[in-house]
């Protein structure tokens, strides 16, 4: 897929703010002792071009993983519309200075939520009441997550990192063509049952797509932080939408949403150390369980070449008790008592791979809990010093509710659909869950985002993630053993054709092709009664940041979509 490559959209002030936070700008004086300058390495792998050429400079101005993440997440707010927001939430994956952190920022329910508020009178769910308009919106955590990330780890100033997305959202930028395809069909998805015609419907290719009202936002949130977000002009502004709408969204919700700094799910994994998202992600446990299992059934996989029909239906019965774990056990922590560890643990695990049918598909009755008792974004950042961070963050599904704050600028999530609206019954993405995710005022609803990080000796040797709702996981999973086992390269592991499978319905493999499938495989696979069909949707949007043993940096974008993947070369004394 093209894409249109991006004009330097920064100003003289911009960079010299940066450089002046970061370097010593006065020339040295001729008693100075001459030294060799040093070439570092950075590398991006960002879904967007504005984004990237943005986090670019914010790495080549001595900021470091952590800075260009956030500047690159104000950036997508902007040119991303689909899914990069200022309205959603998410989780980012830091490792910085030996230290490995994870935060949460994802949604929470409105105080006002209940359990049965998606069903009608007769116990059934009210359709698309959980996807479209205000009572779909859960409480936005990307303002917070982004402001929480830079008191712990920032180095260049706040509102030196917005100054480029206000600059994007008030000059204008050129959208792809993907992007506006994609909102024409929104427009006509949300018709009259939202505002979002209003504020998108002007959009057009090769035209330059201002957005006066984001600007103001933006610039109230450099000057006054996630203050004016949660408590000020922006808060007061959510909360008079969610009054008109008849939304639950009210000033006591963003008074007190917090962000929160979690342990990461982790796990040594062969010679690696493997760091993932923790719940309200289902996706770091889900990771480590596939790779662990995948281990344990080493004799099966022994000698199988990449997406053979064996090895595509060894993977779908993993993939089964994975998703049989995630219904059953995965929820908000702050709810729930999970027992992350036994989850995770080796015993449990070779358990659950020695259930694996290495012939026959297995029946969903015989995949039961172990224990006793999709739009997205992505993107991976190497700094020169070598800190890493894998970021994910959400508004749900394309354009999320479709409302737009008035004044504001912005689009609000739908994030209300990833909670249980009644145990048992899929979501849009087809995914069940039961009591542990159903929904309660305060809750965030769970997840399958998975910023990871693959570490050895110590140091970051593998940064990615992807969009995609269910098929996340499957997707991060697929992509490591591309690389770590099958010996591709970064461009040709996120280039693969992704196969997913997620227990309902049983004999389902869906594809996300980039390359067909022979037709031997899909008839070898069907003739032991699998359904092998396209996804529903183009799954993924891999970003991926590998040191190779050289030491050197590779990363790579997923040619599915519009995405950059840059090594960045700094010139240090």
């Amino acid at each position: 897929m093209k894409h249109r490559l991006t004009k330097n959209i920064f100003t003289t002030t911009f960079l010299c703010a940066l450089i002046a936070c970061t370097k010593e700008t006065s020339p040295p004086d001729d008693s100075q002792i001459e030294t060799s300058a040093v070439v570092r390495q950075a590398a991006i792998a960002i879904p967007d071009p504005y984004a990237a050429d943005i986090a670019e400079k914010v790495l080549q101005s001595g900021g470091n993983a952590v800075d260009a993440a956030i500047a690159t997440g104000f950036a997508l707010a902007v040119t991303y519309i689909d899914a990069g927001n200022i309205g959603g939430g998410g989780f980012m994956l830091i490792h910085q200075e030996g230290e490995t952190a994870f935060l949460d920022y994802r949604e929470k329910a409105p105080l006002a939520a209940d359990r049965d508020m998606y069903l009608d009178d007769d116990g059934k769910i009210i359709e698309n009441a959980s996807l479209i308009g205000a009572q779909a919106v859960a409480v936005p955590g990307t303002v917070a997550g982004f402001w929480k990330a830079h008191q712990r780890f920032g180095s260049v100033p706040w509102q030196d990192l917005l100054l480029p997305s206000i600059q994007l959202a008030e000059n204008g930028f050129i959208p792809a063509n993907v992007l506006v395809n994609d909102i024409n069909d929104a427009v006509v998805w949300f018709g009259e049952k939202t505002n979002f015609r209003h504020y998108f419907d002007s959009i057009k290719a090769e035209e330059l797509f201002r957005q006066p009202e984001l600007a103001e936002t933006l610039k109230r949130i450099s000057e006054f932080g996630e203050h004016d977000f949660y408590r000020g002009e922006t808060a007061q502004l959510i909360v008079r939408q969610m009054e008109q709408n008849n939304g639950l969204i009210s000033s006591e919700d963003l008074a007190t949403y917090t962000a929160e700094w979690r342990e990461p799910a982790k796990a040594q994994w062969r010679q690696f150390e493997v760091f993932s998202a923790p719940p309200p992600s289902s996706g770091g446990f889900a990771i480590i369980q596939l790779l662990k299992m995948k281990d344990f059934l080493d004799h099966h996989f022994d000698g199988l070449s990449h997406n053979s029909p064996q090895y595509m239906h060894l993977v779908a019965e993993m993939e089964k008790r994975v998703f049989a774990d995630r219904a059953e056990y995965m929820g908000d922590p702050d709810f729930v008592d999970i027992d992350l560890d036994k989850l995770v643990s080796d015993d449990y695990i070779a358990r659950r791979a020695s259930e694996v049918d290495p012939v026959n598909i297995s029946a969903v009755s015989a995949v039961q809990p172990g224990l006793e008792s999709p739009d997205t974004t992505h993107y991976s950042i190497i700094d020169q010093w070598g800190n890493a961070v894998s970021n994910t963050y959400t508004i749900n599904w394309e354009y999320g509710s479709g409302i737009v704050v008035q004044g504001g600028g912005f689009l609000l999530n739908n994030e209300m659909d990833d909670f249980s609206a009644k145990p048992g019954t899929p979501n849009i993405y087809g995914v069940v869950g039961n009591t542990a995710n159903e929904i309660q005022p305060g809750k965030r609803p769970l997840s399958s985002m998975s910023p990871t990080i693959v570490l050895e000796n110590k140091q970051p040797r593998l940064v990615l993630g992807t969009p995609g709702g269910s098929t996340i996981f499957t997707s991060v999973f697929q992509t490591i053993v591309n690389i770590i086992d099958f010996k591709m390269s970064p461009e040709a592991a996120v280039g693969a054709t992704r196969f997913h499978h997620q227990l309902l319905p049983p004999d389902l493999i869906t594809l996300s092709i980039t390359e067909e499938l022979p037709a031997e495989t899909i008839s070898l696979l069907e003739d032991r009664g699998y359904r092998v069909e396209p996804h529903s949707f183009q799954f993924g949007d891999l970003q991926v940041v590998w040191r190779d043993t050289d030491n050197q940096l590779i990363p790579a974008s997923d040619p599915r979509d519009r995405g950059v993947a840059r090594v960045i070369k700094i010139e240090t004394n």
